[in-house]
């Protein structure tokens, strides 16, 4: 007789233990026990963000650069989709959001040639500004991934 009552007090707390974890568990955030890495997203769409300084007696001269020299070369590259470009005359930023078909195809860009586009930007810029530094400092470089 105490044998079996043992066994019910143990059954008991077992189905308290039980109670308490499936009532845990329901409560925890299941999106984030599923979040996979973003290198599982190389083949969907990305997003890239750049934020610049550009002062606003330099915007004419950046936003002509920006026309003659990265739009011809970023339109050959495989897997670009269209870019915008913002001004935010407050802080005198721009915000440059550039589509891409996938992040694989963006980051399989070699960064020799981003650089070589780079320094052909800021020549022209400094040719145009009459300056010998780039005026135009970069701020945040990062990604964004389109939301399902």
């Amino acid at each position: 007789m105490k044998l079996n009552l043992n066994l019910k007090k143990r059954f008991q707390r077992f189905c308290l233990v039980l109670i308490c974890l499936v009532a845990l568990i329901s409560q925890s955030d299941i999106p984030n026990l599923k979040a996979l890495t973003m290198d599982n997203y190389q083949g969907e769409m990305v997003i890239e963000e750049l934020r610049l300084k550009v002062p606003a007696e330099a915007k004419g001269a950046w936003l002509n650069a920006e026309k003659i020299i990265w739009e011809p070369w970023l339109s050959s590259q495989e897997g670009f989709l269209g870019r915008q470009l913002f001004w935010d005359k407050e802080k005198e930023e721009a915000l440059i959001l550039v589509n891409w078909k996938s992040k694989k195809l963006w980051k399989s860009i070699p960064l020799s040639e981003v650089n070589i586009v780079q320094q052909k930007f800021e020549d022209n810029v400094k040719a145009a500004l009459n300056v010998r530094k780039n005026p135009f400092e970069l701020i945040y470089e990062g990604e964004l991934d389109k939301q399902r």
